[in-house]
């Protein structure tokens, strides 16, 4: 029998695999993000898209190497739905995957997960370091600057804004607005 663990849940089962803090807040940041963009485009399902950003990473801490494919043998040993293990290895399409992203949710995780990390490292550059007064062409400015953040994969958010037919300012914006959520 499958399991689609609440919010709550996924946390305790993403401590268990993540030890450093940089991971666990990470994923608790996408998990925010694909919440507050289901509460737009899915409103029935803020728990389910906000547990798949939760657990995206799940793998990554223990096996970076081979990161999204670890995840099926971890997700799959502790019975979780079979359609969220796809969706959670989605997000790697094109660089550690073979999955693409098909659904509106899966394309949003594939997009944000590089970007909220670009958004971080922009508002830790600000005085304030938070994203409460970040603006989008601050974020855009940077992604330009291809030594700031160098490890973000710029052409992942592009491509993103791209399969979700958004404006790449637009996904920024909401991106911001969802990572405001969380006070930060």
């Amino acid at each position: 029998m499958s399991y689609i663990p609440t919010p709550a849940e996924a946390i305790l089962i993403l401590k268990k695999y993540n030890e450093q803090q940089f991971h666990i807040q990470h994923a608790i940041t996408v998990g925010a993000v694909m919440r507050y963009f289901a509460s737009l485009y899915d409103n029935q399902n803020q728990d389910y898209w906000e547990s798949v950003g939760i657990l995206h990473d799940i793998d990554y801490e223990l096996y970076p190497d081979e990161h999204c494919r670890k995840s099926f043998d971890i997700l799959r040993d502790l019975s979780i739905d079979e359609k969220m293990i796809r969706s959670i290895a989605s997000h790697g399409y094109g660089i550690c995957s073979d999955i693409k992203p098909e659904s509106y949710m899966e394309k949003l995780l594939y997009a944000v997960d590089e970007l909220t990390g670009l958004i971080w490292a922009t508002a830790l550059m600000r005085p304030s370091k938070n994203v409460m007064d970040l603006e989008a062409k601050s974020v855009i400015k940077k992604m330009r600057q291809p030594s700031f953040a160098a490890s973000i994969n710029r052409q992942v958010i592009l491509d993103g804004a791209e399969m979700l037919e958004m404006d790449l300012e637009k996904l920024i914006t909401f991106t911001i607005e969802a990572m405001r959520t969380m006070g930060q």
